[in-house]
């Protein structure tokens, strides 16, 4: 909670802060990396600083936080700090890396902002920036210490134990650890981040989700081959090189989008790519013989381009209440609904609790659609691939 001399300095300096935070995070970024460029080199996503999208994620972030800490003082947002702090643990990111970033965040917002940073403004932000700051500690270190690591300690070579090529630009890695002990459990839809070494000597890092149940000798990753570099050189470098018996490091698992318990409805409803923690939780379900209602939609381009599709209809099939609906673009003879998805040609069950992966424009339709037909945004849960441009909204 922000003090009392603190509530109306953020309050009256918020628009201006908030209209100048792409320009704070640009000047952010830049000191930052000129500072300790082995962070852009072994701890940021490169093509994420090429296209902006984290300095747009980060400048949200501040901003949706502040916002909440004047409309909601008693409560936090911490839907989008478990968000923050699952991505941030899945990195190796230390509580001592938030004393560098404040160092050159709050120079950066007095390069840009002048002599309209008083020392009572200066103050009023820096709580609001260590109240988050201290938060999303407190989560990550409750995060590590339920994996058993200890703080940023998270990772650890893995083999290629098969290679298995789903679509011309998707492949699936079978993982297995070096020393042969088995993985660790992790909750599906989560995933793990793999570092690899590139050839300019940086040491990149992507998140994947883990597309197989949890309760298996091995893990399981989907690549999507992204074009473009930086936006792309790991994907591209795992396509190209990887093989199997070649070892990766990869983190332990990490993520909050998982598989509620108990026996309510579900909507799983993924585009592209998307699909690869919603496989995870139906290949549970179907391992438990689980009963519930579920209903799953899947979006893609065309047959050829959905990877692990007879699998998903193969799991669906086990679910004694399962039903799958596909759309594609081009559906050719496949069965499957032209078009982009639509669930508001569907029947849901009463009570349904949605989740959703795949573009942002995917998960901005279904949840309105959802949200639409008198689904809560409570119900409503997402994950985004890469930078989350989608902070301080229902989820």
């Amino acid at each position: 909670m922000l003090s009392e001399q603190a509530v109306p300095v953020v309050r009256a300096t918020l628009p201006a802060v908030g209209g100048a935070l792409d320009r704070i995070t640009e000047r952010f970024y830049a000191r930052l990396f000129a500072a300790h460029p082995e962070l852009l080199r072994d701890l940021f996503n490169r093509g994420n600083q090429a296209s902006g999208e984290q300095r747009q994620a980060l400048a949200g972030s501040i901003a949706a936080f502040a916002g909440a800490l004047l409309e909601r003082p008693d409560t936090r947002p911490d839907v989008m700090l478990s968000r923050i702090a699952h991505k941030h643990a899945s990195l190796g990111v230390t509580s001592a890396q938030y004393k560098t970033v404040h160092e050159h965040l709050f120079a950066a917002i007095v390069e840009v902002l002048g002599e309209a940073v008083t020392p009572e403004v200066a103050q009023a932000w820096d709580e609001v920036y260590w109240l988050m700051a201290n938060a999303l500690i407190a989560v990550e270190s409750r995060l590590y210490q339920e994996a058993g690591l200890a703080e940023g300690e998270v990772w650890r070579p893995m083999v290629i134990a098969e290679r298995q090529e789903e679509t011309p630009d998707t492949v699936a890695f079978v993982l297995r650890h070096a020393d042969g002990t088995p993985t660790a459990a992790f909750r599906p839809g989560q995933y793990v981040s793999v570092r690899v070494a590139l050839p300019d000597g940086a040491r990149q890092i992507r998140q994947y989700s883990l597309s197989a149940a949890p309760g298996r000798p091995q893990w399981r990753i989907t690549v999507k081959r992204v074009d473009g570099d930086p936006a792309g050189e790991v994907s591209s470098w795992l396509h190209a090189h990887a093989r199997v018996g070649d070892t990766v490091t990869v983190s332990a698992p990490f993520g909050d989008l998982v598989l509620p318990e108990g026996d309510g409805p579900l909507l799983l409803a993924s585009a592209g790519i998307g699909s690869t923690p919603m496989l995870a939780m139906l290949d549970h379900l179907a391992a438990s013989g689980s009963t519930r209602p579920v209903v799953v939609v899947h979006a893609d381009r065309s047959p050829a381009t959905h990877a692990h599709a007879a699998e998903l209809r193969r799991l669906v099939a086990a679910l004694p209440q399962g039903t799958l609906h596909l759309w594609y673009e081009e559906p050719g003879d496949s069965g499957a609904r032209p078009g982009r998805a639509d669930v508001t040609a569907l029947d849901l069950p009463a009570g349904v609790t949605a989740y959703l992966c795949g573009p942002l424009p995917f998960l901005r339709s279904v949840r309105g659609d959802l949200v639409g037909r008198g689904t809560a945004p409570a119900d409503i849960h997402y994950e985004v691939f890469g930078p989350d441009l989608w902070l301080g909204g229902d989820s």
